[in-house]
């Protein structure tokens, strides 16, 4: 058997839990961290700086054009973000000097060495403490909606949190299938909005197929860049953006080797007021802020659903049962019916159940936990309420450019596939502020 050729001046090769890695010379003591279906991490240090860092290698990325396509958006994605709040790409590169040989590429992100679902279990959090972290929540989803996208999947092992509680969002890989088993990762349930459920149930009692909701990006758990619940939208605005239309439903193609995984397919959003169970809004995500805040004032998950159902239950113990006409704007028969046969129950004064919240804590989660969508605020003018008010900073929330996503719904072969991609990698250009130095604290 012959012996693999060199590895290209400025690289070296190391065998990773028996997967072959050839990455830049400058990134020294590679540790794996995790993997997925997808791709595997490892962490690694960058000798230029000593910071640690986060490396991803998909797997086979070009072995199909639905894995070339998912390779891609995430890519692209990723290299789209920039803000401190936001996991975003440090560095991009590939081992294959040419397009002919490229098969591989390589994504260095921010090392995040734990996350905030691990942070409550070990820490009663303070008061300023939670502000701070909520308000670096707000100020990372108010840059990820301007540019038109949903998380669509918030929890606290989304949010990487370092030793001086700066916080990154995180989870942005890519597919473009819905799911019709939500009841898989319990976690994820009780974060989800109301609407998110109540879309949901009406194709598993109908058996009809979803009216596709486009582009949801979803993997399964990777260490820091998977499991997202991403929808990439077409327009601004917040009532009215939603997925845009594509092909899937219950039965696409899922790539996803779990029997379980968590994409939900919604319909597209309607413009102008919105339909309780249609499509998704910006606000499914202002809900799960306002679960995890709850969390982290009580210790204890505020709606701990055992399914679907009972989590709609458990929401409506403390939102209340919704008036006449939010039921009357649900298109969906089924839930409409279920919404009317429950019995009605009072809203609870939060402030009872967050005891230990200072008023003005009350007051925000009492507008972003709000069962109809349409009077949910949005995280700009979440950030606005006099409960970040130590905190505000204008200057201190960028403003973000439109996600092109026309590009990735292109219909492309295999070696177009590829060519895009080499063309994404050749171009990543370092964030300003990280190229020349990575600071420690960023990277723990």
């Amino acid at each position: 058997m012959s012996s693999p050729p060199p590895a290209r001046r400025g690289f070296y090769r190391q065998e990773v839990t028996k997967t072959a890695w050839e990455v830049r010379a400058v990134y020294q003591d590679l540790q794996p961290v995790g993997s997925g279906a997808y791709g595997a991490v490892c962490s690694a240090v960058d000798s230029r700086t000593g910071a640690k860092v986060a490396i991803k290698k998909l797997y086979r990325p070009f072995q199909s054009e639905l894995f070339a396509k998912r390779a891609y958006r995430e890519l692209r994605l990723l290299k789209h973000m920039r803000h401190e709040n936001v996991i975003g790409l440090l560095d991009v590169f590939t081992p294959d000097e040419t397009l002919d040989d490229f098969t591989d590429f390589y994504l260095v992100m921010p090392f995040m060495g734990t996350d905030l679902g691990k942070l409550m279990k070990h820490e009663k959090l303070s008061e300023d403490r939670i502000q701070f972290l909520v308000y670096q929540m707000l100020k990372g989803l108010k840059y990820i909606h301007a540019a038109g996208v949903i998380h669509r999947d918030l929890k606290p092992g989304n949010l990487a949190v370092n030793e001086d509680c700066e916080l990154k969002i995180l989870d942005f890989g890519l597919a473009r299938q819905a799911d019709s088993e939500m009841t898989g990762y319990v976690v994820t349930r009780w974060y989800r909005a109301p609407e998110v459920i109540l879309n949901w149930m009406h194709y598993t009692q109908t058996g009809e197929k979803p009216r596709d909701s486009g582009p949801l990006l979803h993997q399964p758990p990777c260490f820091f860049t998977g499991s997202p619940m991403v929808a990439v939208l077409p327009g601004g605005c917040r009532a009215g953006m939603g997925a845009r239309r594509g092909r899937g439903g219950l039965d696409a193609l899922c790539p996803c080797p779990l029997s379980r995984c968590v994409c939900v397919s919604l319909p597209p959003t309607l413009p102008g007021p919105q339909s309780p169970d249609v499509g998704a809004s910006v606000s499914v995500d202002i809900w799960s802020v306002g679960c995890i805040m709850a969390e982290m004032i009580t210790g204890k998950t505020l709606f701990k659903g055992n399914d679907h159902l009972d989590q709609l239950k458990e929401i409506m113990k403390v939102t209340g049962t919704p008036p006449a006409d939010f039921v009357q704007r649900l298109q969906s028969v089924e839930a409409k019916n279920y919404m009317k046969g429950l019995p009605e129950l009072e809203k609870k004064d939060f402030a009872s159940i967050l005891t230990n919240a200072s008023p003005l804590a009350v007051s925000l989660l009492e507008r972003m936990l709000v069962l109809d969508a349409e009077r949910r605020v949005t995280a700009a003018e979440a950030l606005a309420h006099p409960y970040f008010e130590s905190l505000q900073d204008a200057e201190d929330e960028p403003k973000a450019q439109k996600y092109d996503e026309s590009f990735d719904d292109v219909d492309r072969t295999l070696d177009e596939w590829k060519r895009v991609t080499y063309k994404e990698v050749l171009s990543f250009k370092p964030p300003r502020q990280l190229g020349a130095k990575v600071s420690k604290e960023t990277a723990l």
